[in-house]
């Protein structure tokens, strides 16, 4: 009677483990967060304030979460080439930036490389468009979900977290542009 229970105990944990992994796994492969800003200020302004890497962490929001991480760039002062890397504490990480394409007043695309707290990959890509007197900057974030990520899905909102500081990081931009 006792092995009964304990074989129906462990197949209903097996059948539960089963279906929350077949449900992990059944969750989507790709990710987009993606938020819009007009600043009162030309393309060519904004534009600059992401072009070149050295002004990245005048408006950051993550320069905020840790302000004494360790900063490196490489490559070329700004535009398709430049690296900006960062190593800070647990709540930012380790990682770099690359940009892969800069096409003046109109769109920065980069490689996203964390390390730290684990490993991935993504695009970032930033427009550039006139409205008005002002410029309308989308931030977009794109990549795959692997395994782990899809599972973190499941008890954490990306677009929410990762969108969140997006938005702080448009407000700082629009006062950092707005300064010029």
């Amino acid at each position: 009677m006792i092995k009964k229970i304990l074989i129906t105990i462990v197949l209903v944990a097996v059948l539960l483990v089963g279906g929350l992994l077949a449900f992990v796994a059944s969750r989507p492969d790709d990710f987009k967060v993606s938020r819009s800003a007009v600043i009162p200020a030309p393309p060519a302004v904004v534009f600059e304030q992401v072009n070149d890497l050295h002004k990245f962490n005048e408006w950051s929001p993550w320069s905020k979460i840790d302000p004494n991480a360790k900063l490196t760039f490489d490559g070329p002062a700004a535009g398709k080439g430049a690296i900006f890397g960062w190593a800070g504490n647990a709540d930012i990480g380790e990682g770099r930036m690359i940009i892969t394409e800069s096409r003046p007043n109109e769109q920065i695309l980069m490689d996203l490389i964390f390390i730290k707290p684990f490993e991935g990959t993504s695009l970032t890509e930033f427009t550039f468009k006139p409205e008005g007197d002002g410029t309308n900057i989308t931030w977009t974030m794109s990549g795959k979900n692997n395994f782990f990520a899809k599972a973190i899905g499941l008890v954490m909102d990306c677009d929410t977290m990762i969108g969140g500081q997006f938005e702080k990081g448009l407000e700082n931009l629009k006062a950092q542009a707005a300064g010029r």
